[in-house]
């Protein structure tokens, strides 16, 4: 699986971080930076709660 972040429509609410911090972190300025781009099955479930709680919808969780 592979995760996909659009950082430019980046809210900084850090939601991703609480729900997959072994994927996400935050800048200085909040926004959102990628950990790891290819995550494997156990962080699944992680990455698709940051999906759903992102309000700005800046990342997908892609099958690749």
């Amino acid at each position: 699986m592979t995760v996909e972040l659009e950082a430019d429509k980046c809210v900084a609410s850090g939601q991703c971080v609480v729900a997959a911090m072994q994927v996400f972190d935050q800048d200085d300025d909040g926004i959102a930076v990628l950990l790891a781009d290819r995550i494997g099955p156990e962080l699944v479930d992680d990455v698709r709660e940051a999906v759903a709680v992102c309000p700005a919808a800046a990342i997908r969780l892609v099958e690749r």
